[in-house]
């Protein structure tokens, strides 16, 4: 609704602005006789319904016309812009829709009358003088139409322009599209996943027993489901169906939980190369592989000593072999401070794990350290001297946000040469920061809660990338996929490594999937789920 109000004020705007003021105030609109095609138009493989459209096409001079609200411009590629000192501007750029039908319960009239406008315009900077122009820009229904000529659509932006007798007009950009997957409708409820060139997705049985089913499809045969797990729910603490979809090491993964939230656990599953897959951890727990088995940090309360394992099968699967590693005086993957929450920072290169740590007993100013475990010797060295949020390691640095000022900052990974990155604090339980080929970003949290997203300049202040409120980055392809709050213009954002904007994209989203260029979308609408290839970079 906002979109369309916002169509109609800025073009009724844009028409009483220079009636009243601009250079051409005496200059009366003249009025034209319009019709609707008898013939079908397609954009971008959408077949549009004329007959019941709020903005139906037009005919002029037997010549198509299409209207530029906010959803068809983006759905073309277009934006279009308005200052007083430059009229009305229609910009390619890299934005993108879904298709959006406008459907009345009306029917329309046959034929109306429409406007020639008289206001400036130009056309990826190009004047348009509308005056001696054959087939002039025209507005209807307080919106601006413009046509569908070989000149527009082919020479100005690029389209492919295809006029069969028996398909009608046929239109195609060259922006990535939104396109819709015709999963089942039960699988917007749950997370998706696209995967390896396959879809993810899970239906809730409602039967006594409640069960949850995850199934696969080809992206190129939809029609044939395959079944991946299956397992009850347990419904004796409340009913909970969640599942999350993940990756880990070019493999994917789901997660759910299972009984109450002190006696209950966590359940992590592989998919495997079979398309089935198999539980491979439960409780409350953080595990990482290494060449040496699985190391495991249990992190379910109460916080108490050492609950830093290895464990290897060494004599077939039966023959487990479980030793606990690491300073035995230490607790690890734990983050305290004004309580304590379990830390996911834990990460293994070659045979030295990382991993956050504090003494135990607890010690005020012992807390939060960043250590490294030797595994082969057990040697455990102390990489900080103080407290550290959260951190990272990558292209072989350790970023890590401080517990006493809250900046983020960047070392080798043996702590030397620290340098101090940010110029905002990250205070917020969201706050994030990703390097991306060498370049730097972090979130930041606004009083509200709301989320700016930054880029580290050095010796220069941080660049605001996004003026948008986020609501979560992924990283994938060294591209940041940015998912914004429901109450912005677009969904998803989608910058290339240096922070310049690859595609907007305007579908508000509930949930997101990236796999190479390949965006999966949740509808936040209608729970529908939607595709967008991005190009390659």
């Amino acid at each position: 609704m906002g979109k369309k109000f916002f169509t109609f004020v800025t073009i009724w705007l844009v028409s009483i602005s220079f009636m009243l003021f601009g250079e051409d105030s005496f200059a009366v609109e003249q009025s034209v006789k319009v019709r609707l095609p008898k013939f079908n138009v397609t954009i971008n493989e959408n077949k549009i319904d004329n007959l019941h459209r709020e903005y139906p096409l037009l005919l002029y001079k037997d010549m198509t016309y299409f209207p530029m609200t906010w959803y068809d411009c983006r759905l073309l590629g277009l934006e279009t812009k308005w200052t007083q000192d430059e009229g009305f501007k229609i910009i390619q750029s890299n934005v993108t829709s879904s298709y959006v039908p406008y459907k009345t319960k009306h029917k329309n009239r046959n034929s109306y009358n429409a406007t020639i406008p008289t206001f400036k315009i130009t056309a990826n900077g190009n004047a348009i003088y509308n005056s001696k122009e054959e087939y002039p820009l025209l507005s209807f229904n307080n919106v601006t139409y413009f046509p569908l000529t070989w000149k527009f659509a082919h020479d100005t932006f690029g389209w492919e322009y295809d006029w069969d007798k028996s398909k009608g007009l046929m239109i195609k950009s060259n922006n990535p599209q939104v396109k819709t997957v015709n999963l089942p409708k039960y699988a917007g409820e749950n997370d998706v996943a696209v995967f390896n060139g396959y879809y993810y997705f899970v239906e809730t049985v409602d039967t006594v027993n409640k069960t949850n089913k995850v199934y696969r499809v080809k992206d190129t045969n939809i029609s044939n489901k395959e079944l991946v797990y299956s397992y009850e729910i347990d419904t004796s603490y409340g009913f909970n169906n969640s599942l999350t979809f993940y990756k880990i090491d070019k493999t994917l993964w789901f997660y759910y939980h299972s009984g109450g939230a002190v006696m209950g656990e966590d359940v992590y599953c592989k998919v495997n190369n079979d398309g089935k897959a198999t539980v491979e951890e439960s409780g409350y727990l953080d595990f990482k592989n290494t060449s040496k088995g699985t190391l495991k940090i249990y992190q379910g309360p109460p916080l108490n000593g050492p609950n830093l394992f290895l464990e290897s099968k060494e004599g077939g699967i039966d023959k487990e072999k479980r030793k606990r590693i690491g300073n035995q005086n230490l607790t690890y993957g734990w983050h305290i401070q004004d309580g304590y929450s379990p830390d996911r920072c834990t990460t293994v290169i070659n045979d030295n794990v990382y991993i956050l740590a504090s003494t135990y007993p607890i010690k005020d100013g012992e807390q939060n350290f960043i250590y490294t475990i030797d595994l082969d010797t057990n040697e455990t060295i102390k990489i900080t001297d103080f407290g550290v949020k959260n951190f990272k390691i990558a292209s072989n640095k350790i970023y890590y946000v401080k517990d006493e000022d809250k900046y983020l900052y960047v070392s080798n990974l043996d702590g030397t040469n620290e340098k101090k990155l940010s110029d905002n604090k990250l205070e917020g339980y969201e706050d994030g920061y990703y390097e991306v080929d060498g370049n730097v970003y972090y979130t930041v949290s606004e009083q509200d809660g709301r989320m700016k997203l930054y880029k580290v300049v050095i010796d220069k202040e941080d660049k605001l990338v996004l003026k948008e409120n986020l609501r979560n980055i992924k990283i994938e392809n060294n591209r940041l996929i940015c998912t914004l709050l429901a109450e912005e213009d677009y969904g998803i954002k989608v910058f290339n490594k240096s922070g310049d904007l690859n595609l907007a994209i305007t579908d508000q989203v509930s949930n997101s999937s990236v796999d190479g260029e390949k965006i999966l979308i949740t509808s936040g609408t209608d729970k529908s789920i939607k595709l967008v290839k991005l190009k390659s970079n």
